[in-house]
């Protein structure tokens, strides 16, 4: 049994609060319907507010006398007969007003909000969408950036996403075996490419890669940066396109694993590798960093960013869904070098 009424007396002690079976502060419905209780004491005589009741030490059950209400109290003090009551009168209205504050007011439940699991590589683009998402709507957006692999591993731990954007269709697949995403809400939303990247002020100029390119010997005794070749997108995409042209068994011992691209193309930019494997869209947005060169895209696996609602979305997610595929999105996308593979909607 909780209490549900918040009373106070303005210099007395005659306001009580009385416990109200089954009431609970369990949110604003259920607040508002509990049978809030006030009791004013007069002299020994407890009147129920609601139900006009008045209990005599807990025992007769009658109507209150208003001739004896003030006697009953015996001789407390030089407060007169009518002070006391007008003492009690200005507890009630701070009760009432205690309680009304306690209510959340219509604005503050009906808030809206959306937490999105983003690929790292998303993070400019991204950030511009849901700002024009949130002055366009009013729902906020929430966004968590990191590797597809360890953003797919977090949902199916139970973090509370709306929204999962990843940078390969595997991570995605991962997650539906999990049965954690929404099937029929995914897309294959955007394309992009991967590019090897040297520090702005790199004396490695533009290189052709093709077929026995010399990752290694370009590298020197430099680290090369990239994603987890085991787990994080961009790493398994720059894997399997040094394997397809021959490079990589002489260059796999000078690579430097990030956890995500993000975290790779700041190893070069801050000159500690002197080479890395980003997607394009992380090299355009990053001034610190230059391409020197660009992958073929048939020496890899075609670089697809799915996007889907996961099981536990909020009704709110459907409509951000469909702003992602808009036209209005796909100006910004495309700004930032990703490839639109949908239809935009209006």
């Amino acid at each position: 049994m909780r209490n549900c009424a918040v009373t106070a007396a303005a210099g007395t002690s005659d306001t009580t609060t009385i416990d109200t079976p089954g009431c609970s502060l369990g949110g604003a419905a259920a607040f508002t319907s509990c049978s809030i209780l006030t009791i004013v004491r007069a002299g020994d005589i407890l009147i129920d507010r609601k139900s006009s009741r008045e209990y005599r030490n807990g025992a007769s059950d009658g109507r209150l006398n208003p001739t004896n209400a003030c006697p009953a109290r015996g001789n407390r003090g030089s407060q007169s007969c009518m002070e006391r009551p007008m003492n009690r009168l200005a507890g009630l209205f701070l009760a009432f007003a205690v309680s009304l504050a306690a209510i959340p007011t219509p604005a503050t439940a009906q808030d809206k909000s959306l937490t999105i699991f983003a690929a790292a590589s998303m993070k400019n683009a991204l950030d511009e969408i849901d700002a024009a998402y949130t002055a366009k709507t009013g729902v906020k957006i929430t966004v968590s950036y990191a590797a597809s692999s360890a953003l797919a591993k977090q949902i199916e731990q139970g973090a509370p996403a709306d929204v999962f954007i990843s940078a390969d269709t595997d991570w995605m697949d991962y997650a539906t075996s999990k049965k954690t995403i929404n099937e029929p809400s995914r897309v294959n939303l955007l394309g992009n490419s991967i590019v090897l990247i040297a520090p702005k002020d790199s004396k490695i100029d533009t290189v052709n890669v093709g077929a026995g390119f010399d990752l290694a010997k370009l590298a020197g005794d430099g680290k090369i940066a990239t994603g987890d070749v085991k787990s994080v997108p961009v790493g398994k995409y720059a894997k399997a396109a040094l394997e397809k042209l021959g490079s990589w068994q002489a260059a796999e011992p000078k690579f430097a694993m990030a956890e995500s691209v993000r975290a790779a193309l700041t190893l070069v930019a801050r000159g500690e590798a002197v080479l890395g494997i980003v997607y394009s869209t992380d090299a355009k947005v990053e001034p610190g960093v230059k391409v020197v060169g660009t992958f073929p895209a048939d020496s890899h696996p075609a670089i697809i960013y799915p996007v889907a609602a996961t099981t536990t979305a909020k009704p709110e997610t459907t409509g951000y869904l469909a702003f992602l595929r808009s036209t209005a999105a796909k100006t910004i996308l495309e700004k930032y070098g990703f490839k639109f593979l949908v239809s935009p909607s209006t």
